[in-house]
């Protein structure tokens, strides 16, 4: 049996091992593969694994032998889903492997905003200390978090994880999904999304990109934000209206921080990447060695059910 890892650099740059893989038969695993080496590569290959190579229709009449796909992240838009199922091909994806992780960044983010941590570590290192006249300087007002309110968008596992240090911290939460939930722990309320943005101090999103929330951040959501609210973003860039979030920003109306932006890797074009009033990080909230090893591991899992009869994490039944 032949498998191949089309893109493996990111969740393994060399920290983790792939022998529970190579121990099923032939293996092969490229750092990244460009669109045209994707058929040439993966002929004969039984099971593919892939990230964020594409693989679609006319991909996956070229690769006869395929009977299993593994996407090494839980969104599955990479892979021409219905064809694959037309196909008799197995689709799986990788769940929940990162929560705290990416709740890790959440708070990253906010905190540098909230302390500034950065800025003034780059005033010490100019000289700025060693030059006051008093044992300590702020270059602006700091923030506490306790008494803020929270706002998410989202309450799914990472939401939820968010949500449970907020309430650590002292904030107050409120949570708007499609559906009310009743069910919340003390502190965190459910309130209708106009609610959420207008009422949060700091806005944290964790919904899904669909039809309906594409964009759903926009010149319009924007207004109703209080000023100087913070806009966070670890789910997917496509949720932002980026060029409206960047004049708002540039107005000095509103804050944000991101993970994640609606084409990657951006363009130099791109409104955020010249915007005041905003850190972005590069997508890799959901990459700290732990969080890496649990998605290896499940998507191991994964191959091992396929082989074994018992396919888990289908997202094509």
């Amino acid at each position: 049996m032949k498998i191949v890892v089309l893109d493996g650099e990111t969740l393994n740059p060399g920290d983790l091992s792939w022998q529970s893989l190579t121990e099923l038969g032939e293996f092969a695993c490229f750092p990244r593969t460009d669109g045209a080496d994707i058929v040439a590569r993966a002929r004969g290959a039984e099971i593919i694994l892939t990230n964020k190579t594409p693989l679609n229709a006319k991909t996956l009449a070229q690769l006869p032998a395929l009977k299993y796909i593994g996407v090494l992240a839980t969104g599955t838009n990479v892979v021409d889903i219905a064809a694959a199922k037309a196909r008799g091909i197995v689709v799986t994806n990788v769940p929940a492997y990162a929560p705290d992780a990416v709740a890790q960044m959440v708070f990253a983010h906010i905190l540098h905003h909230t302390q500034a941590v950065a800025a003034h570590h780059q005033a010490v290192v100019d000289g700025q200390w060693v030059n006051c006249q008093d044992f300590c300087f702020t270059l602006m007002p700091l923030q506490s978090l306790k008494g803020k309110t929270l706002g998410l968008i989202g309450y799914g596992d990472i939401g939820q994880q968010v949500g449970t240090i907020a309430l650590a911290f002292g904030m107050k939460v409120l949570v708007n999904t499609r559906s009310v939930i009743k069910d919340l722990p003390q502190g965190a309320t459910w309130v209708p999304r106009d609610t959420v943005l207008s009422e949060s101090d700091i806005i944290s999103l964790h919904c899904p990109l669909t039809p309906e929330t594409e964009q759903f951040i926009n010149q319009q959501t924007l207004a109703l934000m209080k000023p100087n609210a913070l806009l966070i973003n670890t789910a997917r860039g496509g949720l932002i209206d980026e060029v409206a979030l960047a004049a708002a920003l540039s107005q000095n109306r509103l804050f944000a921080g991101v993970d994640v932006l609606s084409t990657e890797p951006p363009s130099a074009d791109n409104p955020l990447l010249h915007a005041p009033n905003i850190s972005i990080s590069p997508h890799n909230a959901w990459a700290t060695k732990e969080a890496r090893q649990s998605l290896l591991n499940i998507a191991v899992a994964n191959v091992h059910g396929y082989l074994q009869g018992e396919v888990i994490n289908c997202v094509n039944k």
